[in-house]
């Protein structure tokens, strides 16, 4: 949406009409991600992409279409086993689908300003509107229609309907959600935003840089954290002195794999940090951690944690103290890292972290190492 902002200005300060094309839906393999768009003027220009050049001509007719007929907003659905597919040239082998409507949105100054400014903001629009068998309709589904969208901002702030209050209400709450984690994402609701329905299928597009996570030490816990934080949306940074350590090839998950001291790294990037993101000191050797967790410390980083024994950390916030950190600094690093779950591998380790990263986020009770006693690592009998 970003990259076609310009022309849409510029054709509507011209007086004229714009259709917009957006991929609302992947299965397989494509060209394109969900919330690729191409932007379609009633002249015939065209800006974006849908398909880097698969089904462009088709969307670019639909999109023509449906400004001169005034047609309703629909979904179109390109196919690896679809004729249609094979004369628009996707043969990729999976299945693209894209809604074409020839208008803006009521909002659409507001979300020009919002993605020009970098302000978070979540594009919520109905993709499918359809009754499951035998299922009696939980409202009049006449109210809710295809193209329909709200604008949810990082503040709760809502511009627009999807045709029923009560599924403005729950959708703008999971839109907050995928502002939160950074990932655009579709989900089924009833029609009036019931669970456990599928009558609605709503497609929430986050326009937020996903939240980091500064991996310190290249260890083996390292590689089992990177791909769990991956899983859940971050961008993952691993960053080691070592250079025999720290190497793509042994962290491939990684988004960037730096050969650098830690406290360097963060007093060079650190101001970049938010709420959001989480710094994992992984390396449990005070020459690393200390002059590491003393930067991070300066940051506005929402997670600070460090693995290590009880006993370790102990020494570690004894060596921070005379390095002039504040016991209520102190008291944000989570030491020993990660909620009190028993885990040993790395894996489990990985998942116990990342736990409890979610739990601060969300303030939710959990049972975290650091507030707990005892043997970090329980026995079986446990």
């Amino acid at each position: 949406m970003r990259d076609v902002l310009a022309d849409i200005e510029r054709w509507r300060l011209a007086g004229q009409r714009v259709a917009l094309a957006r991929v609302v839906g992947v299965d397989g393999s494509s060209p394109r991600e969900p919330g690729a768009t191409m932007a379609v003027s009633e002249a015939g220009e065209v800006a974006g992409s849908v398909s880097g050049g698969c089904v462009e001509g088709a969307v670019v007719e639909a999109a023509l279409d449906s400004l001169s007929a005034d047609r309703a907003p629909a979904v179109l659905t390109f196919g690896y086993s679809d004729a249609q597919a094979w004369e628009v040239g996707l043969t990729c082998g999976g299945t693209l689908r894209v809604l074409v409507s020839p208008t803006l949105p009521t909002f659409y100054d507001r979300l020009r300003r919002d993605l020009e400014t970098g302000r978070p903001v979540a594009l919520s629009t109905v993709i499918e509107v359809r009754a499951e068998p035998g299922a009696a309709p939980s409202s009049d589904p006449d109210q809710v229609a295809v193209g329909a969208s709200v604008l949810v901002g990082a503040d709760g702030a809502v511009d627009g309907s999807l045709g029923n209050p009560e599924l403005d209400r729950v959708v703008g709450r999971d839109s907050l959600g995928a502002l939160s984690s950074g990932q655009s994402t579709t989900r089924r609701y009833g029609c009036t935003g019931e669970a456990r329905r599928s009558d609605v299928a709503v497609f929430v597009e986050a326009f937020a840089p996903p939240p980091q996570m500064i991996i310190f030490g290249a260890v083996d816990f390292t590689a089992a954290l990177g791909r769990v934080a991956k899983v859940l949306g971050y961008q993952v940074t691993v960053c080691d002195p070592r250079s025999a350590f720290a190497t793509p090839a042994r962290f491939p998950m990684a988004d960037r794999v730096l050969v650098e001291w830690p406290h360097q790294y963060l007093e060079r990037d650190g101001g970049q940090l938010g709420p959001g993101d989480a710094v994992c000191v992984l390396t449990h050797d005070h020459k690393f951690d200390v002059p590491a967790l003393r930067v991070a410390l300066r940051t506005r980083a929402g997670y600070i944690g460090a693995m290590g024994s009880r006993r370790t950390h102990a020494e570690r916030c004894v060596a921070l103290r005379q390095a002039g950190v504040s016991e209520a600094d102190l008291t944000r690093i989570m030491g020993p890292i990660g909620v009190d779950i028993g885990a040993r591998t790395p894996e489990e380790t990985a998942v116990a972290i990342c736990a409890e990263i979610i739990a601060l986020r969300t303030g939710t009770p959990a049972p975290s190492l650091r507030d707990s006693q005892g043997a970090i690592h329980a026995g079986v009998a446990r």
